[in-house]
């Protein structure tokens, strides 16, 4: 048990700091501080020491150098426990000090609000808070640490329990919130700084340092037997689901945030008015309108039995007459940018309805953040595919040569294409998808799926592959139903003779050259 006679408090954030620093004083504590801290805490007239009393050197550089002293530090690291330790301590006329209360400059809400301000967070990167951090986490057998402006009122109660003393196990369990708090910081600074690097090589550092807080705790995983919480990313600058806000409905699990967050990409590549149904992280419909109204039953009706229990993506404000027919079937959820009151009034007769408003949308301009995906024992990284293909880059290889309405469609089709699972192949028509044949180990079995979908809605439609097809068996399926023109990256050692059977069939071929697979 550690009694508590001396105490250090330097507080970026000052919150509930004269309260703690009047309850610290009834148990006789001496203080001292640093600049402002030590201005609020002698405006609440508690008796404060400053910094400079105590070093007889004075606050300099801007207050860059305040609390970097032996006199400080010693201080903070002697191990009373050691003799010689206490015998320097007093040869150098350095008193111990027991409680060190710091929390650190708001580098991360300094970047939030002026993030190309390069010089404001330098000046907002702290030195001498994370030194004083680390000294008391590291010397928690007989110093205590407080970095949490929420744990003064238990370390006030724990005080009054043992007579101004703090147990180890909870200076072991401040110590370790207090390095978990430097390493965040640090970490992000040093993601701050690299992502200033324009080179992409740089954007895969030797060490790979990731921070992510908790948003939430969610209900279950992916199963209900599977624990699972939420975690974002500090400074958040993409519009996503970690800034979106809830506004009504039951409480997000963990496959609505990943299939939302599904929608919202797929809404986002469009500058058109935009409507996408997912389930299970696949569009199974999209589709472009003249009104939200006119894209979401479009949408839907690419597959009205798979929407069932869906999440419906829009990427303009919802309006009432919209909201009236996502609520004449069931969803589970539904995002876009904003809400009329009327429309969000709609949507809140249906009580487990999860409704979410993610603000402006950047249309057409996919997020560049690095892509991670989770394997045992590491991680895979990849910048984004946010690959744009335009007509300038598409190989017509066949003899027909496709219209300008049907480059337009195969052009729509090709951005929901990124985001349907491989092997992934697209009917599209009208500016719709009209089947879907998503994740199968053979192509020629997507195509299927993709024309029963379809059904006799595919006559005149144009296909989307993600990969190459390997044999010609692909496009005779998409033939038979009616399909007049496909895009396919191209590269198959087989590739004249797919391109032999669609000038064989009397349809038009285009190659991008560049495939866009998504596991």
């Amino acid at each position: 048990m550690i009694k508590i006679k001396r105490a250090l408090i330097s507080v970026s954030d000052k919150t509930g700091i004269k309260e703690f620093a009047k309850d610290l004083k009834k148990f006789g504590i001496e203080i001292i501080s640093t600049g402002n801290t030590a201005k609020i805490i002698k405006e609440a007239n508690i008796e404060v020491k400053e910094i400079s009393e105590i070093t007889n050197f004075p606050e300099m550089l801007d207050g860059r150098v305040k609390t970097l002293h032996p006199i400080i530090h010693g201080g903070i690291l002697a191990v009373r426990s050691k003799i010689e330790h206490v015998r320097q301590l007093s040869e150098h006329k350095i008193k111990p000090i027991d409680l060190v209360v710091v929390n650190l400059y708001p580098f991360e809400k300094t970047i939030s609000t002026k993030y190309e301000d390069i010089e404001n967070a330098i000046e907002n990167i702290d030195i001498g808070g994370p030194t004083l951090i680390r000294a008391a986490a590291k010397n928690h057998e007989s110093v205590v640490v407080v970095v949490n402006i929420n744990r003064y009122p238990e370390i006030i109660k724990e005080m009054e329990k043992n007579k101004g003393g703090i147990s180890s196990e909870t200076r072991r369990k401040l110590a370790t919130e207090a390095f978990q708090h430097t390493a965040s910081y640090d970490n992000i600074i040093f993601n701050y700084f690299n992502a200033q690097i324009s080179s992409i090589e740089d954007l895969f550092p030797e060490k790979l340092n990731l921070i992510y807080s908790k948003k939430q705790n969610l209900r279950y995983g992916e199963n209900p037997h599977q624990k699972a919480a939420f975690y974002i990313e500090p400074n958040v600058r993409e519009i996503s689901i970690a800034t979106s806000i809830q506004l009504h409905g039951k409480e997000l699990s963990y496959n609505n945030i990943y299939d939302l967050d599904a929608a919202l990409n797929i809404i986002r590549e469009f500058k058109e008015i935009a409507a996408v149904v997912i389930k299970h992280t696949n569009p199974c419909g999209c589709a472009l309108g003249s009104n939200i109204l006119e894209a979401y039953k479009k949408a839907r009706e690419c597959d009205p039995k798979s929407a069932f229990g869906s999440i419906v993506g829009i990427n303009r404000k919802l309006d009432d007459s919209t909201a009236k027919e996502i609520t004449s079937t069931f969803v589970e959820a539904v995002i876009c940018p904003d809400y009329t009151e009327e429309a969000l009034n709609i949507l809140k007769t249906k009580k487990n309805l999860r409704i979410l408003k993610t603000g402006y949308i950047p249309l057409g301009k996919p997020s560049k953040e690095l892509d991670f995906k989770k394997v045992v024992g590491g991680i895979l990284v990849q910048d984004r595919d946010i690959k744009e293909i335009t007509e300038s880059d598409f190989k017509v290889v066949t003899k027909k040569k496709p219209t300008s309405s049907q480059i337009k469609e195969l052009l729509f089709g090709w951005k929901v294409l990124k985001h349907v699972k491989s092997n992934a192949i697209l009917f599209i028509k009208d500016f719709a998808t009209i089947g879907v044949g998503a994740g199968q180990m053979k192509r020629v079995d997507s195509v299927k799926i993709a024309a029963m979908k379809a059904e006799n809605r595919a006559q005149d439609s144009v296909m989307a592959s993600d990969a190459f097809f390997p044999f010609r068996d692909g496009i005779d399926e998409a033939v038979k139903v009616g399909v007049k023109s496909v895009i396919q990256p191209g590269g198959s050692i087989r590739d004249n003779e797919v391109i032999e059977a669609a000038d064989e069939l009397g349809i038009s071929m285009i190659f991008t050259g560049i495939r866009c697979f998504k596991h």
